[in-house]
């Protein structure tokens, strides 16, 4: 049994092996990266990719990345290829081959079916004197020296490096698109990711009740409007114009400043110039000045219509903080 301070060396030693094989990728990058991103770019089809065992792994990885970031996708097992799912491929698109040694079983039949296609064939291997090397279109050299394995073995640098490969494509082709955080939005719906991006103010106000009282109510009848609308506020309302606002720390203040309310209205403990924000607002921007203000809510308005109150924990539900 190890103890911790082996198991933190281990784990030490492993991270700074693959650290070290990620950075020598750069060296290894050069005008046939740029000629498969241009191909990719290009194309008026999708990004088959393919690989087997682990590497299918980081093809399914890759495949998504592509996906996620506006250029189409498929994974397609390369085992599966050779046994039916060639169909998969069609005449404008570009097949990418992922394998460390390029000489697998699978990849050497998969080769001459997507070249008899016509189809481009990007090669992502470490092995530059292997067969996918060689028909390839296009090479990518994922070439390690060593695996994180202390037997040099299990696939740990060479399918990372791979991975990284991969993201490195999706991101060139990403920005040579200008895909922009809107685009990004379109396939993210869902999640804190997406509700960042697309959700708005509007989207989530109708929550909540909508407190509002006149100018001249009485403090009793701005108690219970907080108090029943249960967010903590209410706007105050003159010629159908939001004029102010009462918070409960307005009514603490209140109750220590006077001995008696009987006789006092909303605007005598209203705080003038409330902090606002438009319908049309991303929600997260309303997150950022809550927070920026130190305050829990928000009047919103709908230009100058007052249409409710966004509350810190609405967007908490949402996932946005």
């Amino acid at each position: 049994m190890k103890n911790d301070k082996s198991i933190l060396s281990i784990a030490k030693r492993t991270i700074e092996n693959e650290a070290d094989a990620i950075k020598n990728l750069i060296s290894n990058l050069d005008s046939q990266f740029e000629a498969a991103t241009k191909c990719i770019l290009a194309s008026k089809g999708r990004v088959i990719v393919s690989g087997v065992g682990k590497s299918a792994i980081i093809a399914t990885k890759i495949s998504a990345t592509f996906n996620s970031t506006g250029t189409p996708a498929i994974f397609m097992h390369a085992a599966d290829a050779i046994h039916g799912d060639l169909g998969t491929v069609l005449k404008d698109d570009v097949v990418i081959c992922i394998s460390k040694s390029g000489n697998t079983e699978e990849i050497k039949m998969l080769i001459p079916l997507i070249k008899r296609g016509k189809n481009k064939l990007i090669g992502i291997t470490g092995n530059m004197d292997s067969v996918l090397a060689k028909q390839a279109d296009f090479v990518l050299n994922t070439y390690v020296e060593k695996e994180a394995c202390p037997n040099n073995l299990a696939p740990t640098t060479s399918t990372t490096a791979q991975l990284v490969m991969g993201d490195a494509l999706a991101i060139s082709l990403l920005e040579l698109k200008g895909f922009s955080s809107s685009d990004f939005a379109k396939y993210h719906p869902g999640g804190s990711l997406g509700k960042k991006l697309y959700l708005r103010v509007d989207d989530i106000v109708g929550a909540n009740l909508k407190p509002q009282v006149d100018i001249n109510s009485d403090v009793k009848g701005v108690i219970v409007e907080i108090s029943e609308k249960m967010l903590g506020v209410t706007a105050v309302i003159e010629n159908d114009k939001v004029v102010g606002v009462v918070t409960d720390g307005d009514i603490r203040r209140m109750l220590n400043k006077y001995e008696n309310i009987a006789g006092l209205k909303a605007k005598d403990i209203m705080t003038l110039g409330p902090k606002v924000i438009q319908a049309d607002i991303l929600a997260v921007k309303a997150l950022e000045t809550m927070q920026d203000l130190g305050i829990s809510q928000l009047l919103v308005l709908n230009g100058e219509e007052y249409v409710g109150v966004v509350h810190i924990h609405n967007l908490i539900k949402e996932g946005i903080l």
